[in-house]
């Protein structure tokens, strides 16, 4: 997954304190600095390091450009110059983020120093004329959780886009010949996000596999990893070998290609050429940072990347089947699928084994079985129909159902109903992306950086999630 590099450009006006501006500017950069963020100021452009004319703006523009930034921050540490800043909005053409520090008591004289508030208004307005999007963190104080906030969710969502647009798709295999909801339109990927796919057949798959366990050491060395972890049943060495021999043969080709996920025919072919599922090392690859989406699901390999972008804790994400609601439990629903979640979601005491596929016949080796554990669960589904697309996002929480073969974790929510209502009208499948933590306000901001994308939150709900990325919930 690509990182971001941002764009810092704090902008003042000429008529408040250039003191109070420079003062700002310092804590903005302080602050960015203890973040660990990635940023380039403007301050080569004038002696001040600060957007203020339009010439400055250009300037700005054509630093930014060479700099090759993925977003650009214009914090108004005063009034601001609305038509510069739009300017460098509009001509970068990346996600924008517009804040401001909240003003002190005017001096006891009766001055204003910056007037902050009151230029974010102006500059809002021009950003809409010019009809720039752009994400804004509420009036507030440098030190307030409500900046901090909001400025990660602005980089995480700055990130995500970054890393939808222009994705390189693995797809190994056609979609299975019964999986008519896996569809995709290539074209209007290409077309409208640049996402590429980049074929390979299931027979240089199977020669790859070959070759791999020909050479030997680094096969045995996987394999061997794999056994200190998982315990074995009914798969016996040779098994082993073309279970790691397909993760190493995914991972190179994914480094050589330059993929941020893969989609694979999982079935019938690979299993009756090879005589083993992919399951496990799809989910050994996706734990190495590169989704594997099973039957060919290419919009579930993109649902992937978004969800994987959108979270800050490092770990990978998991493909599920939304596959049946609790009888126990009226908003409890299973997440499964049959061995392809990635190990390390299993906590060290769970009981795992790698055995063979529970629901096929006949049941080949090559599964994982395991409860993953994960208190807070966002699952996305990226899909589309007719030329219209949106993002299914919804978040939960782990809870307690019975035992399953196969990965898989029970998630309880709010209102099931809402949300089965919500995935049978459609257009999304039973085929969801899922993560650990709450990250749905992060991927509904991502939205407004690629084009043609609408979320589409079951809950949090809409004003849920805007609530949240006001900060409703912080008082200063």
């Amino acid at each position: 997954m690509k990182n971001i590099k941002i764009g810092l450009a704090p902008t003042r006006r000429f008529c408040f304190s250039v003191e109070d501006a420079l003062k700002y500017k310092r804590l903005v950069e302080e602050k960015l600095d203890d973040w660990r963020v990635d940023y380039v100021t403007i301050d080569s452009i004038n002696p001040e390091g600060l957007l203020l004319t339009m010439a400055d703006a250009r300037k700005t523009v054509d630093f930014f450009r060479k700099e090759r930034v993925d977003a650009v921050f214009a914090p108004h540490v005063n009034f601001g110059t609305e038509e510069a800043v739009a300017y460098v909005a509009r001509e970068t053409g990346k996600p924008f983020l517009l804040w401001g520090p909240r003003d002190e008591n005017p001096l006891p004289n009766g001055v204003h120093l910056r007037d902050t508030q009151c230029g974010l208004f102006a500059t809002s307005n021009v950003l809409n004329k010019y009809g720039v999007p752009f994400s804004y963190i509420v009036n507030s104080r440098v030190d307030s959780e409500v900046f901090r906030r909001g400025f990660s969710a602005f980089a995480a969502a700055a990130r995500t886009a970054k890393n939808f647009i222009g994705a390189r798709i693995g797809q190994i295999g056609s979609r299975p010949s019964n999986f008519y909801t896996v569809i995709v339109n290539e074209q209007e990927l290409l077309s409208r996000w640049k996402i590429e796919t980049v074929p390979i057949s299931l027979l240089q798959v199977e020669k790859g596999i070959t070759a791999m366990i020909r050479e030997g050491k680094r096969v045995r060395d996987a394999a061997a990893d794999i056994r200190g972890r998982m315990p074995l049943r009914d798969v016996d060495e040779k098994d082993l070998e073309k279970i790691a021999a397909l993760k190493l043969f995914l991972l190179d080709w994914a480094e050589a290609e330059g993929l941020g996920a893969i989609a694979i025919k999982c079935h019938d072919d690979l299993p009756n050429a090879t005589r083993f599922y992919s399951c496990f090392s799809n989910g050994e690859v996706t734990d190495a940072g590169i989704p594997v989406a099973c039957e060919t699901d290419i919009h579930g390999a993109l649902s992937s990347i978004l969800l994987q972008s959108a979270k800050s804790d490092g770990k990978p994400v998991f493909l599920a089947d939304m596959t049946q609601r609790s009888p126990d439990n009226p908003n409890a629903e299973l997440l499964w699928h049959c061995g392809n979640f990635p190990y390390s979601m299993c906590g060290p005491e769970c009981e795992r084994f790698l055995g063979r596929h529970s629901n096929i016949v006949p049941p080949l080796p090559g599964t994982g079985n395991f409860e993953i554990i994960m208190p807070e669960i966002t699952v996305a589904r990226f899909d589309g129909m007719n030329g219209v697309y949106s993002l299914f996002l919804g978040q939960g929480r782990q809870t307690t159902g019975p035992k399953s073969l196969g990965t898989y974790v029970w998630m309880e929510v709010e209102n099931w109903p809402v949300w089965e209502e919500k995935l049978i009208y459609g257009p999304y499948i039973h085929h969801v992306a899922g993560g650990s933590g709450h990250c749905a306000g992060v991927l509904y901001e991502a939205c407004k950086y690629i084009p043609g994308l609408k979320p589409d939150p079951v809950h949090p709900t809409d004003a849920e999630i805007r609530s949240w990325l006001r900060g409703d919930d912080l008082r200063e």
